[in-house]
Parts: C-alpha cells; sequence; structure tokens
C-alpha cells in the first residue's frame, strides 16, 4: 500500500452530465463552491498532508538561503519620461514589489514616487496598471490585492505626491487611456451587484464589460459609460488615446484569439465632450484579424497587423477612405521573423522587435517610407523592457537571457544609432562564464519537417550519461512566445542540483507566429503535449538523463500540459509540478474569464470540441497504467486565483488519489499545497515566491534524490 494517507473526499456520484449523449460523471462537483465549510475543511486536510512532507526535506533551510541570497540583487526597470521628470521602478532585492522612483534628470538624484509596499502588511497589494496623463501632471494607477485579477483604480498628482478622493472599483482587464486635456481617463468596469463578491474567490463569470471615461475630481458614480456590447456579453474593450489626441482607437475582443474589431472615434466630431456612448466609425467589424495601434498622422493611422500575414506586418490605414482596398503595405511581413511590437519614436521613427528561432531583433524603421534604417547589436536573449515616445528622442531598452539578469541600453536618436549600457544588473556569488545556453531543434512526433527550438542550460563540460537531473518547462498555448528570460531558482537548480534547465518551444505558442499557434489550438492541440513528450524523449535519446530524472513544469495552460503529459506518459517523466492548471476542459467556460478562452481551447457545448476535449482533458483521463507508477505530483494554486480558479486544481487532485488510493505499486506523492492571499502570479510578493520555489525544488529533491553541490 502507498505511505500516504490522502485526505477521504466525499464522491457524489448522483452529478452526471451529458455532452450530446455522452454521459459524464463530476463526482467531485461540489469542490466548485470555494466558500462552502467542506471545500474549506478539504484545502486544509490536503495542505495539512503536503506542508510538512515538504519541510521534511534536508536541504530545504539551505535551498532556501541560497535563492533568497541570490534574488537579493538590484532590480531596474527601463526610465520613462513622462512631462519633465523621469520615472522608473526598482527593487533593491528583497522587496515584496518594485517600487516607482522619480527623478528629474537621468544623471540625478532620485526619489519615491509610489511605493506600493506601504499599502498592505505582508507586500500583497501590487501596482497592475497605471498611465500618465499627456502632460504628466497625473498619473492613474490599478491596485491589486492577493494576485486578484480585480483592480481598484486611484489618481495621484506627481507634484504633491496626493492621491485624489475618488476610487473607481470593479475594474478588471482595464484599459488606461487619458484625454489630452488632461482632465479624465478611460477604463473598464465588470458591472457587479452590490452584494456580489469581487475579491478574487469568487467564481461567477466575468460578462457585459463596460468602458468607461472618468473625470478627475468627480466620483465614480457620476462616470461616463462610453461603449457596451448588451447582445455581445463576452466581448472586452480597450481604448488609446491617439497620439495627436484627436481620436479614441476601440480595439474589441471576444476571446484570446489575436483578432480584434476596430472602432474609431474623431473627438473633434462629439466637441471633445464625452457625455455619452462614442459615436464609433466601425474599421474593421469582424475577428478576421488583429489590429494593434502603433500611431498616426493626421487621419493616417499605422497598424501592426496579421491579416494575411502570420507573422505580422505594418499597414496604413487612412480612416477618411478605410475601404480596404485603400490600405497601404509600409512593412512587409518577414520569411521566417515575427514581428512582436512595434513603437513610434522620435517623431517619425519605429523601433521594431521581431523574434528570429526565439531570440530578438531590434531595428530602426522609417514611419513615412518603412525603410530600415538601423539594427540594434543584442546577445542571443530577449528584449524584456522598452521605453520610448513619439514626443520624445530618448529610448531605453531591456535585454534579458537565461544567464544575465539584465542590461538597460540607452540611445538617442537624435544623436544617431549608437546605443550604450545604461545599467547592468549584476549577480553577485554566481559566475554565469561556468554555464552554457544552447539551442536545439528536433522533430515533430507528426511530421519530420517540422523542428520544435528547444534552449539547453546547463554547467559546462556536462556528462552526458544519462544521469542528470532535467527540468522541463513548456507552456504552449494561446500565441504567446516563451523567450530566453531570467530565472534565479533555476540558476540554484543547474549549480547547486547538478542539473539542465530544457525549455522547449512547443507548437500553441507565438515564436513563429499565427501559424504555430493555430497547430496547437482546436483540434490541434494534441501537438501541444506531443510536442512536450518528443522534448524528453529526445533529452533521453542524447543523454542528458533517464525518464525517471525529468521533471516538468508548467502553469496555467501550462499546468494543462503537465497534467495531460502525466496522464498520456506516465512513464516518460520522475515528477509533475503544475501550477494553476486548467484541469476540467469540459466546464472552464463556466467560470471567471474562462469563457475567453474557448478560441484557444474549443468548448464542451459544441459536440465537436467536446469530442476533442474529453480526449485530454487532464480531470477525465487520469488512469492507472500498469506497470508504470504516476509521476510524483505537486499541484500548486492559490486562494485568489480568479484567472484560473482553484476548483480545477482541487477536483483534480481529488480524482487522482481517489484513482491511485489503494494501488500498492503507487509509492509516489501524489500533493497539493493551495496558498493563502496569491492568485494566479502576477504581484506575487517576492517572499511568497521564494517560499513557493523552493518548496518546489524540495519537491523535486525528495523525489528524485538529488544531493545538494556547495
Amino acid at each position: 500500500m502507498t505511505t500516504f494517507m490522502y485526505p477521504s473526499a466525499r464522491r457524489d456520484d448522483t452529478v452526471v452530465d451529458d455532452y450530446h449523449g455522452c454521459k459524464v460523471a463530476d463526482p467531485y462537483r461540489w469542490l466548485e463552491d470555494p466558500y462552502s465549510d467542506e471545500t474549506v475543511e478539504f484545502v486544509h486536510a490536503q495542505n495539512k498532508l503536503t506542508v510538512p512532507y515538504l519541510e521534511g526535506c534536508e536541504c530545504r533551510e539551505k535551498l532556501n538561503k541560497r535563492i533568497t541570497e541570490l534574488w537579493n540583487y538590484p532590480k531596474y526597470g527601463c526610465p520613462q519620461k513622462h512631462g519633465d521628470k523621469w520615472y522608473y521602478f526598482y527593487n533593491s532585492g528583497l522587496q515584496n514589489q518594485s517600487v516607482m522612483y522619480v527623478q528629474s534628470c537621468l544623471d540625478g538624484p532620485s526619489e519615491v514616487f509610489l511605493d506600493p509596499n506601504l499599502l498592505s502588511e505582508e507586500g500583497t497589494t501590487s501596482i497592475s496598471t497605471y498611465a500618465f496623463s499627456e502632460d504628466g501632471k497625473y498619473l492613474a494607477y490599478g491596485l491589486s490585492e492577493a494576485g486578484s485579477d480585480w483592480v481598484y483604480i486611484k489618481i495621484k498628482s506627481t507634484e504633491s505626491k496626493e492621491d485624489f478622493p475618488e476610487v473607481l472599483k470593479h475594474c478588471k482587464f482595464t484599459s488606461l487611456s487619458w484625454t489630452h486635456d488632461n482632465l479624465g481617463f478611460f477604463y473598464n468596469i465588470y458591472p457587479t451587484e452590490d452584494d456580489g463578491k469581487s475579491d478574487g474567490t469568487e467564481v461567477t463569470t466575468n460578462l457585459n464589460q463596460q468602458l468607461c471615461y472618468h473625470k478627475i475630481g468627480t466620483d465614480q458614480s457620476v462616470d461616463v459609460v462610453c461603449a457596451n456590447w448588451p447582445d455581445n456579453p463576452k466581448w472586452t474593450t480597450g481604448a488609446t488615446v491617439s497620439d495627436c489626441g484627436g481620436y479614441v482607437v476601440c480595439t474589441i475582443h471576444e476571446g484570446c484569439d489575436p483578432v480584434n474589431r476596430l472602432y474609431i472615434c474623431k473627438l473633434s466630431d462629439i466637441d471633445y465632450k464625452i457625455e455619452g456612448c462614442l459615436p464609433f466609425v466601425k474599421i474593421v467589424d469582424n475577428f478576421d484579424a488583429e489590429y494593434d495601434y502603433i500611431t498616426n498622422e493626421g487621419s493616417l493611422f499605422t497598424f501592426k497587423t496579421n491579416l494575411n500575414a502570420p507573422r505580422y506586418k505594418v499597414i496604413n490605414i487612412d480612416i477618411n477612405n478605410y475601404d480596404q482596398s485603400n490600405w497601404r503595405k509600409l512593412i512587409d511581413e518577414q520569411e521566417r521573423d515575427v514581428l512582436q511590437w512595434a513603437s513610434c519614436v522620435a517623431g517619425n521613427k519605429l523601433v521594431l522587435c521581431y523574434l528570429i528561432d526565439v531570440k530578438s531583433a531590434l531595428y530602426v524603421h522609417c514611419l513615412t517610407t518603412g525603410e530600415k534604417l538601423a539594427t540594434f547589436p543584442l546577445d542571443i536573449g530577449d528584449v524584456q523592457g522598452f521605453s520610448g515616445d513619439k514626443r520624445y528622442t530618448e529610448i531605453f531598452y531591456k535585454f534579458v537571457s537565461f544567464l544575465t539578469p539584465g542590461i538597460i541600453y540607452y540611445c538617442n536618436l537624435k544623436d544617431g544609432y549608437d546605443c550604450k549600457v545604461f545599467n547592468e544588473i549584476k549577480l553577485e556569488s554566481f559566475d554565469a562564464s561556468q554555464f552554457e545556453t544552447k539551442q536545439v531543434f528536433y522533430s515533430a512526433s507528426d511530421d519530420a519537417n517540422v523542428k520544435i527550438p528547444m534552449f539547453i542550460v546547463h554547467r559546462k563540460n556536462l556528462a552526458l550519461d544519462g544521469s542528470n537531473p532535467v527540468f522541463l518547462y513548456g507552456y504552449g498555448g494561446f500565441n504567446i512566445s516563451i523567450c530566453p528570460t531570467f530565472s534565479v531558482s533555476r540558476l540554484v537548480f543547474i549549480s547547486h542540483l547538478s542539473g539542465v534547465l530544457a525549455v522547449p518551444n512547443i507548437r500553441g505558442g507565438g515564436e513563429y507566429g499565427e501559424t504555430w499557434h493555430k497547430a496547437g489550438m482546436l483540434k490541434n492541440k494534441q501537438n501541444v503535449f506531443n510536442d512536450f513528450q518528443m522534448a524528453a524523449t529526445y533529452l533521453i535519446d542524447n543523454k542528458y538523463c533517464s525518464a525517471d530524472r525529468i521533471t516538468i513544469n508548467g502553469g496555467s495552460n501550462g499546468g494543462l500540459l503537465v497534467a495531460a503529459c502525466a496522464n498520456q506518459r506516465p512513464d516518460l517523466f520522475g515528477c509533475a509540478i503544475a501550477q494553476v492548471g486548467v484541469m476540467d476542459m469540459l466546464r472552464f467556460h463556466k467560470f471567471t474569464i474562462g469563457h475567453a478562452w474557448t478560441t484557444d481551447f474549443g468548448c464542451s457545448d459544441n459536440k465537436e470540441d467536446f469530442q476533442t476535449l474529453i480526449k485530454y482533458s487532464p480531470l477525465h483521463n487520469i488512469h492507472h497504467k500498469p506497470p508504470h507508477q504516476y509521476p510524483a505530483t505537486l499541484l500548486l494554486t492559490g486562494d485568489h486565483d480568479d484567472r484560473v480558479v482553484p476548483l480545477h486544481s482541487l477536483k483534480f487532485i481529488a480524482q487522482l488519489q481517489h484513482v491511485f488510493r489503494d494501488i500498492p505499486s503507487q509509492m509516489k506523492p501524489l500533493f497539493i499545497k493551495v496558498d493563502v492571499n496569491t492568485g494566479h502570479g502576477a504581484g506575487k510578493p517576492t517572499l511568497k515566491t521564494i517560499e513557493e520555489l523552493t518548496e518546489i525544488y524540495c519537491f523535486i529533491i525528495l523525489n528524485l534524490n538529488l544531493k545538494w553541490v556547495d
């Protein structure tokens, strides 16, 4: 028998759903109520089992100390100019939240402008979004508590640093954009009942988002609703005031696909008086492509788009003559490189960031002709931050890699294109020269001509004898590219646990544009799992490790990836760590913002989608597969995660423990840890992050029998 006494969980076998004639049981439906005494008791019992196990790791104190030591380095963001002042974020090392600083000139003294660490005792209040007024005199900023997607917006005077009295509530997935009279800004709310919860612990569906306009110094109750779509309750709306201040650019989404409708309002048509729903001109009234506003010169607008260009291009649209036959291409789609973003700076220049085999490249083009003017030199890594403005000539960009914590470069375009190091972030007591990063390509299982890139990071002169522990991280969804980023905990793994980090860029992401994304979504979702499993196979075949030395990890859609792969190939992995995963693929669309994911996953309400989802849904595909044990499994979630609500992980662990509870051969643990006052991940305090990382690596050490190397 297993040595682990899992908490008992009531099974209600009367709960059965009929999906297009297929009966599917849901015996743990009761765990969907986060407030019931039974759910609270279940969570408490699970934590009571998991926490002592993790605390039993002999290396725990040493591990936590080393992660903390390496984490304790200064972290800088790119300076941004607003009005006549410069602002930047800075964390001295172990502060729970980064602090916004202000200075009058780039080489002058700075002082604290906004410190979120003062807003909660445990550092669980974070700045989730912000926008300065055009003249730089005001800052609107959204605060999130305990990691929830809900934010409340406050307004601060940049001169006095005092906040205005009003607080804007019920905001979620909100845009923030000021009108150029500096009197107010556009933002978004979800209407809620007065007695309804909106603190991140609820599971109710988010529908009927509204675009509102707030005038500073007034109460939220008199804010103007500028756009709402009662006939399309799943639509979400983003609003951007144009660079010239004369237009409101409205983008409408109906999910997470990179497609949107494009509506534009000319403010002079309403005498700049925002008193009701705006009279938008519908430039694009379908969801065929994405249109991302870059800038405009009068009525001539410049957009980044994937219209007939899966790797994106830049186009011009004259909104006074917006028939598609009159659109003009400014910068063509590249043969292989993917355009990630574009920004207009210095009046007539475009800075374009491309992804070339998952490595960033940065160029300057002419706004008028599209001609390439310059290339900024970059090492192999990722441009993780950028600041620049059409009104100013100065730009900053931040470069990171697996072994580089950050280098901020500065260029004043009025003097040419020579970039200088503005701030190089260094890590004490870690010698990056002892390690190496390489990129390999392996074939997809369904098509040998499809090559999947994978980064591998490890100590130089690594012995390829199949004995190394591997940390295999993946995501594979929603057009999101997994780029080379810096991680202290991964450094600890490769340096003190003699490990190998492997990051495959599997299909479903955006690494090679929309074609790559579509190859891993909807009916093609199994490609994502196959690609990840083939990454493990490559590592085994090339003697990096054996199957029982592989830990797989992912969060959110990546948590789904981990659970689905553990179900399908338990023989291929020794350890599985799924963070805030989507586990119930038949009901995810019924909670909070889950309906937006149907663009990537499909929906069980549709018969064809159901037939795809039921084949890989983690909750519905847990089976004992002799002679293989299920990998040692740790699920992690937060009680304030209102993105992927905790019920996914709770139902999954209940079913997992039920299936393997009485199987003598299952000696590996199947655990969950539910954290308090944390959400999906954004804004998590430093101390909580370090604690979670310590627990993750303790679990790996215990189950892969790793030894600490000083």
